[in-house]
């Protein structure tokens, strides 16, 4: 708990570092790959919010803990993982097509989403591509989502780079009007949050590596 304290001081040094304001930007603990203790952790340092990658591992913990967290799903998910999760997903940060929208929408009528930007043109990070966004998100709230801002995850790469690809999501949030822009990562948050970002998503810098996984991603 000292450690997690100690670790969401410097995340927050680091974002004002960066010229963000600790009024605007939130931090997003992501405890995939780690016990629920890490849960009620980041719970107990004054996080309401938690975030996880994978459907099974968010639906597992949601029922496990009583702890009063607001969940956000953050990985690509599959239509048929959404039944799963609906009852406890606070926020659904990856909508990137019609189809997955139009099953939030049933499992979830009302939900509040981000549409996810890729901003790499990696397939296996997910996410419509630039030019796809306004669509995405006048599909959204056709259905009656409540379509909250963008969500991107930043290319591998010098800080430059990162910081370009983060201004084509400002941008389109801007031009959308939508107030949340979640980018940012363990390893990024500086470029994330110099070019607008209003939520990052921190793993590996306050829990360190996930078992049996890297300290890439978060």
């Amino acid at each position: 708990m000292i450690e997690l304290v100690a670790a969401l001081a410097r995340i927050r040094a680091r974002i004002e570092a960066a010229g963000g304001d600790l009024g605007t930007v939130r931090i997003l603990p992501v405890t995939k790959g780690h016990p629920t203790s890490a849960v009620r952790a980041a719970a107990d340092a004054g996080c309401a919010e938690v975030g996880e990658s994978y459907a099974q591992e968010l639906a597992g913990k949601a029922e496990e803990l009583d702890t009063d967290v607001r969940w956000h799903m953050i990985g690509r998910l599959q239509r048929n993982k959404v039944r799963q999760i609906a009852p406890f997903v606070h926020l659904w940060q990856t909508i990137d097509r019609l189809s997955l929208a139009g099953e939030v929408a049933r499992r979830a009528p009302g939900a509040t989403v981000l549409v996810q930007v890729n901003v790499t043109g990696a397939d296996q990070q997910g996410g419509c591509p630039p030019e796809r966004v306004a669509a995405v998100v006048e599909a959204c709230t056709d259905l009656g989502l409540r379509v909250q801002g963008l969500m991107a995850i930043g290319p591998i790469g010098p800080p430059d780079t990162s910081r370009a690809a983060f201004r084509i999501v400002r941008d389109l949030a801007d031009r959308l009007d939508l107030p949340e822009r979640s980018m940012g990562m363990s390893g990024d948050l500086e470029a994330a949050v110099a070019e607008g970002s209003t939520l990052v998503r921190i793993g590996t810098a306050l829990f360190g590596p996930r078992a049996g996984g890297s300290a890439v991603g978060n």
